[in-house]
């Protein structure tokens, strides 16, 4: 579990590519003070499992699912990534609840400038932008962000100074590929929901009927 609050920028020191896999070194410092080996670091907001130390960073394996999912795949050697390293449990919840697990990509349409702060107008399917609110949290590239205006087809957040310097969104142009991962509340509500029918809208449980009733709330002083 992350909090989405950026703890250090890494460096892709190498990509290892296989068939529809890929493992990545990563140049880091400051979050090697107490990493492990099968540690959890979120990169650029994907959740990946440290599988070696490498002294002046970490390795970890991507799979399939993960690349299709997510802009890992077009990492390169050279290439800056945000870094968290997973929350600990007496630590302070700055940003949102974050897991790492990519729902999808957007792509940056526009950057506009607005006194200290610079707006990013991201592009994204229905799938994605059905969770999004305004003034609801999203994650892009793993950083903890409040939404501040939602479209038809997009969706923008306004970037402090003190965001553009931590993380890698200052990199970002017109075009470029972001990873996005949408509050899991929403998503939960969903599922709750529609839990009882098929994508055919047919029920495939039985719903049990309530047995609650006016006068046993008011028996028991509701």
């Amino acid at each position: 579990m992350f909090t989405g609050i950026i703890e250090e920028i890494g460096t892709v020191k190498a990509v290892r590519k296989g068939t529809v896999s890929a493992a990545l070194e990563i140049s880091c410092k400051d979050i090697l003070e107490d990493v492990k080996v099968g540690d959890s670091i979120a990169t650029n907001g994907v959740c990946l499992t440290v599988t070696a130390l490498t002294g002046s960073g970490f390795t970890a394996d991507v799979m399939h699912e993960t690349l299709n999912r997510s802009s890992l795949g077009t990492l390169k050697a050279g290439s800056h990534v945000n870094l968290e390293r997973a929350m600990a449990a007496d630590g302070r919840f700055g940003g949102h609840i974050v897991s790492g697990h990519i729902d999808g990509t957007g792509t940056v349409r526009k950057l506009q400038r607005d006194d200290n702060a610079v707006w990013y107008t991201i592009d994204c399917g229905p799938s994605l932008l059905r969770y999004i609110i305004e003034k609801g949290s999203i994650a892009i590239d793993g950083i903890s962000l409040t939404v501040a205006k939602v479209d038809a087809d997009s969706f923008s957040v306004s970037i402090i100074p003190h965001t553009l310097s931590e993380t890698i969104l200052a990199e970002k142009k017109p075009g470029d590929t972001v990873n996005l991962e949408n509050d899991c509340i929403g998503k939960y509500v969903e599922r709750l929901m529609t839990f009882n029918q098929n994508h055919n809208g047919q029920s495939v449980s039985e719903t049990k009927q309530s047995t609650l009733t006016r006068e046993f709330l008011i028996e028991n002083g509701f």
